[in-house]
């Protein structure tokens, strides 16, 4: 039985990866790291703790639905304090230093690290590549959509589908991206790609890839209708990972694709 410990078990993808993992029979909930009074009922056996070193210990692998400052807080434990134990990121919003904190981390140990822990998600962005590459003259605008209380803009989902459509065309993202346009801004570019972002209500997550040309347009999309969507996904590459050596994996080489 695999034990799983979790960062970010107060947040609403960790508190649905406890209700999932009561009834996984390859895996088990171990550990609970919390800042705050956790209100989730839990299997008696889950042991919390606000400490790192704990979570460590009592885990196989650990699932990472927090925030930037937390996940630095994890990696540091590898970097730093020596833990080595399998990691399954899907935190946003990283700054660089957080960007090469991981990137240390998984020389060390195996991390599979995925803006979105959708199994559908994972296919787009493998058909936002082909088509970004196959129409090279369409422009291409992507449209994300989420609740009101999610705090990061762009939303890494709609960033990662940017970098497979920008790599596609063998462009630098940071160069061609435009996230918002205001007053008399001129023509659209001929390589620009553009993300917008829409936030409202209890919208769990919509990402849209449109490539426009002249006479025709073609739309890629994808729409959470739940949370657990992202939990069982993170429960199922957690398993993948656990025996994995260490490297930087996506959720594409957890499933193969």
């Amino acid at each position: 039985m695999i034990k799983i410990g979790i960062l970010g078990s107060t947040g609403r993808v960790g508190s649905l990866l406890i209700d999932d993992l009561k009834n996984d029979t390859d895996a088990k909930l171990s550990c609970v790291h919390v800042f705050e009074k956790i209100e989730k009922i839990l299997p008696q056996d889950t042991i919390i703790t606000n400490d790192i070193n704990v979570l460590f210990d009592e885990s196989d692998v650990i699932i990472d639905f927090s925030t930037p400052v937390a996940t630095e807080t994890l990696l540091n434990a590898v970097v730093e304090g020596g833990k080595r134990k399998a990691l399954v990121i899907a935190t946003t919003g990283f700054n660089k230093h957080q960007q090469n904190l991981l990137l240390e981390a998984s020389k060390l140990v195996p991390i599979l690290y995925a803006t979105n822990m959708s199994l559908g998600v994972a296919v787009l962005n493998k058909l936002v590549a082909l088509a970004a590459k196959t129409l090279r003259d369409f422009d291409i605008e992507i449209v994300e959509q989420h609740h009101r209380h999610k705090v990061d803009s762009p939303s890494g989902t709609a960033l990662t589908l940017a970098e497979h459509a920008a790599s596609a065309r063998e462009l630098n993202l940071d160069e061609v991206r435009v996230s918002g346009r205001d007053g008399q801004i001129g023509a659209r570019t001929k390589d620009e790609i553009a993300v917008m972002a829409l936030r409202g209500g209890d919208i769990v997550g919509r990402h849209t890839v449109g490539l426009y040309n002249d006479g025709e347009f073609l739309e890629l999309n994808h729409t959470a209708t739940a949370r657990n969507t992202f939990s069982k996904g993170a429960i199922k590459v957690a398993k993948w990972i656990v025996k994995k050596d260490a490297n930087l994996y996506s959720i594409n080489d957890a499933l193969g694709l």
